[in-house]
């Protein structure tokens, strides 16, 4: 490989995550660790739980679709609140709670993690018809804390 890296959408391979299929656009092990990033299609009943990530910073492009992020605070009610519309750019520094969901029936999200070793929690929990306390143990290696369920699904987006 030379120094740079053109990956296209749809030329990265793709792997289950629960309910999802998300597209590894750049792995861990072809940056020397220094990044991960996918592409997922987010659906408002997939959000994550609110969570902080202690090894990693997060980063996230919305490509279309509207997300809500919570952000701040190990509870829903106290966290600060943004809504990302397509071309937005959020950053979540580690150790900072935050959870994060689609408002719009689907939302196309890059997401970016540095460094890029969390990947291999996504790829070991694999498929799964539902988010699962198993998923949750495995968070806990990965350096995750879980601060709570993941925010309700809205009646209507």
């Amino acid at each position: 490989m030379s120094s740079a890296l053109v990956r296209n959408p749809g030329d990265g391979t793709t792997f289950r995550y629960h309910t999802n299929v998300i597209e590894q656009v750049v792995s861990n092990a072809e940056t020397s660790g220094l990044i991960s990033v996918t592409r997922q299609i987010a659906r408002p009943d997939q959000a994550p739980p609110l969570h902080t990530h202690s090894r990693e910073d997060e980063s996230w492009i919305i490509l279309s679709g509207r997300v809500r992020f919570w952000v701040g605070s190990t509870s829903f009610d106290e966290c600060e609140v943004y809504e990302a519309e397509p071309g937005a750019f959020v950053w979540g520094p580690r150790s900072v709670p935050h959870s994060y969901q689609a408002i719009t029936s689907t939302a196309e999200l890059l997401i970016i993690c540095n460094p890029g070793a969390i990947e291999g929690y996504f790829h070991e929990a694999g498929a799964a018809d539902s988010r699962s306390d198993a998923s949750y143990s495995l968070m806990e290696e990965y350096g995750f804390v879980i601060h709570g369920n993941p925010p309700p699904v809205p009646q209507t987006y």
